[in-house]
């Protein structure tokens, strides 16, 4: 019988059949991200890449959600005036991303494939996780969002590089300054979605087996020869958003839109210095 790992009660990994099954587990609050959802997210991606006898992995969110985004309670931190320093972590010297990167950006990082089986939500910071993943299987009536400029934020967790790899520059802009949420049929059309299915937890499983199948050396090269592109600028671009980020996150602007939403109200912000 398979082993499972267990990841601060967020996150299980069990490997059957050389496939590493990733699920979030916080079915409760429909997988949104909390400080130890993170947490168990960057210590699962740790232990993927140093697992033996691993050839493909599916990333999935159990219950009704992939992942709903950020939990209110990082909101409520945030206007409180918590700059969030707790979620985003630290950043290894041997790691280009700190950990709220990371746990979207790992598994780039990780060896074998990662199919994300999409359904529910994937809004914000789960949007950014499926993005992570080297295939995307969608359900149609999934709700995707780039969710952060509703809370005055913007996508921070590698969101703008790998959206940026996936779409035209003008559709990741209207994407990132509206914050609108669209179903997994446009997600599709844009390039974001791989494929469509009714059932993208099988059919991501089905893929992993036949990616199990081939040389597992020639799958890992080619992975690695297909990332190159994005590795070229990964780090600066990563570096960037980090810098970014401190400049917005828990300001006066920012604090104000979580407030406003909160609040029912419309905001009201500063014109930037």
């Amino acid at each position: 019988m398979a082993s499972i790992e267990n990841f601060r009660d967020r996150v299980e990994i069990e490997i059957v059949d050389q496939i590493a099954d990733v699920r979030m587990i916080r079915v409760d609050k429909r997988n949104a991200l909390d400080g130890e959802m993170f947490i168990g997210l960057d210590e699962a991606g740790q232990y993927l890449k140093g697992a033996k006898g691993v050839r493909a992995a599916v990333l999935r969110g159990e219950g009704k959600s992939f992942c709903a985004g950020l939990d209110f309670s990082i909101f409520g931190q945030i206007a409180g005036g918590d700059g969030g320093d707790n979620v985003m972590g630290n950043r290894d010297a041997h790691q280009i991303a700190n950990r709220a990167q990371r746990v979207a950006w790992t598994w780039q990082e990780v060896a074998v494939p990662v199919v994300a089986a999409v359904h529910g939500h994937a809004m914000g910071g789960g949007f950014q996780i499926a993005m992570g993943a080297d295939i995307r299987i969608v359900h149609p009536d999934t709700q995707l969002s780039v969710r952060e400029m509703h809370w005055g934020l913007f996508p921070d967790m590698s969101g703008t590089l790998m959206l940026g790899a996936h779409v035209r520059p003008d559709v990741a802009k209207e994407l990132i300054f509206t914050a609108r949420v669209f179903d997994g049929r446009e997600a599709l059309e844009l390039g974001i979605a791989t494929r469509l299915s009714d059932d993208p937890s099988a059919d991501a499983r089905d893929l992993a087996a036949q990616i199990a199948s081939m040389n597992p050396a020639a799958i890992q090269a080619g992975k690695r020869l297909v990332n190159r592109m994005a590795l070229s600028v990964a780090a600066d671009q990563l570096a960037a958003e980090r810098d970014e980020i401190v400049r917005v996150i828990g300001k006066p602007n920012q604090v104000e839109a979580v407030k406003a939403n909160l609040e029912g109200r419309k905001p009201i912000f500063q014109d930037p210095a």
